[in-house]
């Protein structure tokens, strides 16, 4: 499945030990050798083929096997001397974060060394705060979380950008101060980020051996040659490598593997999903979309050459959801309701229905009542109108979208 090769290239982009839990093996129906095929097939060979991967078949239904799954996890963390700390104040990772409207900013983090203990001031990134509650992946609140524990963090200031690290301090005034001298270094110097722009520079100051990208493409017989193509580039003595290749739009979790690896990302004939469009903005992640597998790939050679020349990139505007739909003679307007971002009178647009692009044009007539207008906001109801479209339907949805060109290097 397309998120278990996604699992295996974010276990190797970040270069951790791999086990395998083969489930359902109380079925009648299951083929474990098609399995251990297809996993071959990814190059993740197994104990059994000669490999180095243990593979462990488990029923979550029944049981079976968990035992055996969790000895060999001990034994390979043994192995590779994983260890931690639990007698430290707490530190880790926050997996993922958002703003709840009855508990305010929540944090889901991971604990990697030391122990995290309700009221203990927490600083991550630009936000901190004192713990107020724990919850475990239950939902159930728990006083405290060692070493490899997940648990949901109730008291920061502010919504902490997942990825970014925490760790505890003793008194909130230092982590004031380590959060404020966090956001002017941010305000002063911007987000740590990759483009194809910057590579050639780290290329001969030696800081970078190899361009890693996330390829995502409309077909399978687009994702093979690409990645192959890209493979075998080798210039200046740095080499491009790929890192996940994939069929589908760009998601948030191909911008997250791409600023965990400090990748580029590029798109064949592919749409960016508004929820990666975010993260994405958040995290500093190269963004590159193409029509010709060639200008793909002799863009990425150049950019190991440094010889790019200015970005063309997509900027999408807003969102506006179709309300009601009034017909005009043979015209048709549809009365929208603006999602996010604004709507621009002669924007480009797309219109999607059910999540697939069935319409891309531009809008001609932009309306607030009676009023021609040059933009409407979040929250606002318009009229639009697209050249050469009429068979508007309820709940389709207008992408606005524009361009933006950016000299190399800037």
């Amino acid at each position: 499945m397309p998120q278990t090769k996604e699992a295996i290239d974010h276990a190797r982009a970040a270069n951790v030990s791999i086990i395998i839990a083969l489930n359902k093996i109380d079925r009648d129906n299951i083929n474990p050798d098609r399995v251990k095929q297809q996993l071959a097939d990814q190059n993740v060979l197994i104990e059994e083929y000669g490999g180095d991967i243990p593979l462990i078949p488990v029923s979550a239904r029944t049981g079976e096997g968990i035992p055996a799954l969790l000895e060999y996890i001990a034994t390979v963390a043994e192995v590779a001397e994983l260890k931690a700390n639990p007698n430290r104040p707490g530190r880790g990772y926050v997996l993922e974060s958002k703003l709840d409207r009855a508990r305010g900013p929540v944090a889901t983090v991971l604990v990697k060394s030391g122990t995290l203990r309700s009221g203990d001031i927490v600083v991550s990134g630009s936000s901190f705060g004192r713990i107020k509650a724990m919850l475990d992946d239950l939902g159930h609140s728990v006083k405290e979380a060692g070493p490899s524990m997940p648990v949901e963090l109730l008291g920061l200031n502010s919504v902490a950008p997942a990825g970014e690290r925490f760790e505890v301090v003793p008194e909130e005034k230092i982590a004031r101060q380590r959060a404020e001298a966090r956001t002017e270094a941010q305000r002063d110097t911007g987000q740590t980020e990759v483009t194809l722009e910057d590579v050639f520079a780290q290329i001969q100051a030696g800081q970078v051996k190899e361009l890693n990208v996330v390829v995502k493409a409309d077909v399978q017989g687009s994702v093979e040659p690409i990645a192959s193509s890209l493979d075998k580039q080798t210039q200046e003595g740095a080499r491009i490598r790929v890192i996940h290749a994939a069929v589908g739009n760009i998601t948030e979790s191909d911008v997250m593997l791409a600023a965990a690896s400090h990748a580029v990302v590029v798109g064949f004939r592919v749409k960016l999903e508004p929820g990666a469009k975010r993260t994405a903005d958040s995290q500093r992640v190269d963004l590159r979309f193409y029509d010709v597998i060639y200008e793909l790939v002799d863009d990425l050679e150049k950019a190991v050459k440094g010889l790019l020349g200015p970005t063309i990139s997509e900027v999408v505007e807003g969102h506006a959801e179709v309300r009601q739909i009034f017909r005009i003679g043979r015209n048709a307007v549809a009365g929208c309701y603006v999602l996010d971002g604004s709507i621009h009178r002669n924007s480009r647009v797309r219109i999607l229905r059910r999540g697939d692009l069935l319409y891309e044009g531009r809008i001609n007539t932009l309306r607030r009542f009676k009023d021609d207008v040059r933009e409407v906001a979040t929250g606002y109801e318009c009229g639009i109108g697209i050249e050469g479209f009429i068979g508007f339907e309820e709940g389709d949805v207008l992408e606005a979208f524009g361009e933006v060109e950016t000299p190399a290097g800037a």
